[in-house]
């Protein structure tokens, strides 16, 4: 009799044993499984994010016959910006390139920039146009064409904008600050010490210099000229010849045509599909990588914070 309750007693443990055993093993599945499944979720929501971002530098261009090309220009124009120079240039070249393209469109949204880097993609459009001169390329203004961007458009065949648009600006600028009466009544001291009588030029925390500012000002008049030249060649006798045209002032896109400034009115579907003739359109805008847009922000950061102490700023704006 006590065996036999010992062997029950053996055989309860035993059973026990497997369930608990059993349960362990479904609870670790279980787990596993939902590491698992919770993984792939973040993975596939990650690709996503970079997808919808463009930070795989993927320029999303796909080619399946005769269409319209699209670059776009948006923002400020300068070294560090995705609209470099760098950046637009190379997505107008795969645009003319391509056998399939009818015409490119130049969508500008920008209140200017660099006139180095805006002088860069005027100098290729111009010979994009004359190596490819079966393709014509017009610009579209959206909300804002001003200065830099507006050296941009003028290489174009066309202008297209909308009756609101603002255009113009037509100018150069160099700007900053004098702190010399604050730092008075504050009692600091100014130690600058240079090799070369002009290396402190403007400098905002010295008393302002005569001569300095009257080269300054030469300078900013010479790039005044460049741009009016490029502004006169590339619209022609398009432009009427009156001298506020220059002033820096902008207008209305309605206003622009009468001046020359514009050609007509219409979007950059309308461009394609009535001008064009080619209504698919394809967007070959260059688009930042993650690591791109990471240095790009990274290293215009320092630059602001190392050359930028003075608030001084130089563009056509």
């Amino acid at each position: 009799m006590f065996n036999s309750d010992n062997r029950n007693d053996d055989w309860e443990k035993q059973v026990l044993e497997k369930l608990a055993f059993t349960s362990v093993q479904e609870q670790r599945r279980s787990r596993r499984w939902s590491i698992l499944f919770k993984s792939l979720t973040f993975l596939y929501l990650f690709i996503l994010l970079f997808i919808g971002l463009g930070w795989f530098g993927d320029n999303g261009v796909a080619i399946t016959g005769k269409h319209t090309a699209l670059v776009e220009v948006r923002g400020e124009i300068s070294a560090n910006s995705i609209s470099s120079a760098d950046n637009i240039n190379k997505g107008l070249k795969n645009a003319f390139k391509d056998k399939n393209t009818q015409g490119v469109i130049l969508r500008i949204n920008s209140p200017g920039g660099s006139p180095v880097q805006a002088g860069y993609i005027n100098d290729e459009i111009q010979r994009l146009r004359t190596e490819y001169p079966d393709i014509p390329l017009y610009a579209v203004i959206e909300d804002v064409c001003a200065s830099g961007g507006y050296y941009v458009a003028v290489a174009a065949d066309k202008i297209f904008v909308d009756k609101a648009s603002i255009v113009g600006s037509i100018g150069v600028l160099m700007n900053g600050f004098g702190f010399t009466g604050t730092m008075e009544k504050l009692g600091i001291e100014r130690r600058l010490l240079t090799a070369g009588e002009n290396k402190g030029f403007l400098d905002p925390f010295s008393p302002s210099n005569p001569q300095q500012l009257k080269y300054a000002k030469k300078m900013l008049e010479d790039v005044h000229e460049q741009f009016i030249k490029v502004v006169q060649q590339g619209r022609g006798n398009r432009l009427r010849n009156t001298p506020e045209i220059f002033s820096g002032i902008v207008w209305t896109g309605q206003k622009s045509i009468e001046l020359g400034l514009a050609d007509a009115l219409g979007s950059a579907d309308y461009v394609a599909r009535e001008i064009i003739k080619a209504e698919d359109i394809v967007d070959y805008t260059t688009k930042e990588s993650f690591t791109e847009r990471f240095a790009n922000r990274l290293g215009s950061a320092s630059a602001n914070a190392l050359f930028n102490t003075g608030n001084r700023w130089w563009g056509f704006r």
